[in-house]
């Protein structure tokens, strides 16, 4: 039976095994993988290293890393390890794989940078477990969550599963916006109130379920009806905005104010029976306007209150809101950009159809001349005011 000094030996005659001022110069060139355990990992790693443990290297990187032409460079403590899992690799089909020589120990030891990675707790490994055993999410995914910032526009009936949703994930910064009260007609679909929080302003209700669902969440609450004068007051440092707005004035104010900004937009609109979701990211594919360039007349335009609309309805959309939201934050999957997807649920039918940059939008079509601000009335006319 062979050592496990014949088995590195071996390896050694078949892997490339590069110097860490060889792997320093080619930082950005190649993936370079931190093959340690977490405790190691987490003591110190090469700035921009993924971090995928040898124990699970093999389960996982055809996931992680599914092109097996891409130049690997695989790291350990001293290097015996690193070259196991990168003859491994070999063995696997990926064709451009070295080792390096010495490990992270000696990239110490000869002064090159190196950072401390931020990590998760104890007790949030145990809250996004789930999270980390996807490979499109893990732990880097997850941490970048934590670091990132929505902004809801509206506490209501997609506001409420949106925000529910979002802070479960574990998405850093929840900012609200809503001016209104709980009132007892909500609570057939709001389901961040309840009936102990009727009267209480819409913002601080949500404050307290959704910190009491996952302290980890910094809510930022804004008890204002969003306006041309504050929209890019509030709006501005988020990544992305959820709107969850039940009126067409906001959702043309929201829409042009997210191109001021270049902030992704997903939207979300219920009616009776019917929802529509979207993706907007600015002057990479159609905006809002793009799709309906003028607010229609009220009279075809009835909101819920005076329409009606089906209590778990805003629970469907408002959670396809909250899903674009961290795709967008993670960078995985296929959004919904340049894409509407209608839902009608009596029907329970889902259609998705393509939307294309309208060349002549009111609103995007230049990107060196964003569109004015401005506020409708309720009857969807544009109220005067000073150029912002």
């Amino acid at each position: 039976m062979s050592s496990y000094a014949d088995l590195v030996a071996a390896a050694r005659r078949d892997i490339a095994e590069l110097q860490p001022s060889e792997v320093e110069e080619r930082l950005g060139d190649v993936t370079v993988i931190d093959v340690r355990e977490p405790d190691e990992y987490e003591a110190g790693t090469v700035a921009g290293a993924r971090h995928i443990p040898r124990g699970v290297l093999e389960s996982t990187i055809e996931r992680q890393l599914p092109d097996r032409n891409q130049p690997l460079v695989l790291f350990c403590a001293g290097g015996s390890r690193s070259v196991l899992a990168a003859a491994s690799l070999r063995a696997m089909g990926y064709t451009d794989v070295a080792s390096m020589a010495g490990g992270f120990n000696r990239w110490k030891d000869e002064g090159r940078p190196w950072v401390i990675p931020k990590s998760l707790s104890s007790d949030q490994r145990q809250r996004y477990n789930r999270h980390l055993l996807l490979p499109e999410v893990g732990e880097e995914g997850q941490t970048k969550l934590l670091e990132s910032s929505v902004l809801l526009i509206g506490a209501g009936g997609l506001g409420s599963p949106a925000a529910m949703y979002l802070a479960a994930a574990g998405v850093g910064t929840l900012g609200i916006v809503d001016y209104d009260a709980v009132d007892p007609s909500n609570l057939q679909r709001q389901i961040l109130h309840g009936v102990d929080r009727i009267g209480m302003p819409k913002v601080e209700s949500a404050r307290e379920t959704l910190t009491a669902l996952n302290p980890d969440v910094k809510i930022v609450t804004y008890p204002e009806r969003l306006s041309a004068d504050n929209a890019l007051r509030i709006m501005s440092g988020y990544d992305v905005i959820v709107d969850g707005g039940d009126n067409f004035p906001t959702r043309y104010l929201v829409n042009d104010a997210s191109l001021h900004l270049r902030i992704p937009l997903v939207h979300g609109s219920i009616f009776r029976f019917e929802g529509q979701a979207s993706v907007f990211v600015p002057y990479e594919g159609p905006c809002y306007r793009c799709i309906f360039p003028q607010p229609p007349p009220p009279e075809l335009a009835p909101n819920c209150a005076e329409a009606g609309v089906l209590g778990v309805l805003p629970g469907i959309i408002g959670s396809v809101q909250a899903l674009e939201a961290i795709k967008l934050l993670l960078g995985i999957g296929d959004t919904l950009a340049g894409k509407l997807l209608v839902y009608d649920a009596l029907e329970q039918d889902f259609q998705t159809v393509k939307v294309r940059r309208n060349a002549d939008c009111p609103a995007c079509s230049d990107p060196d001349s964003p569109p004015e601000l401005v506020d409708y009335d309720p009857t969807c006319a544009p109220r005067p005011r000073q150029t912002v």
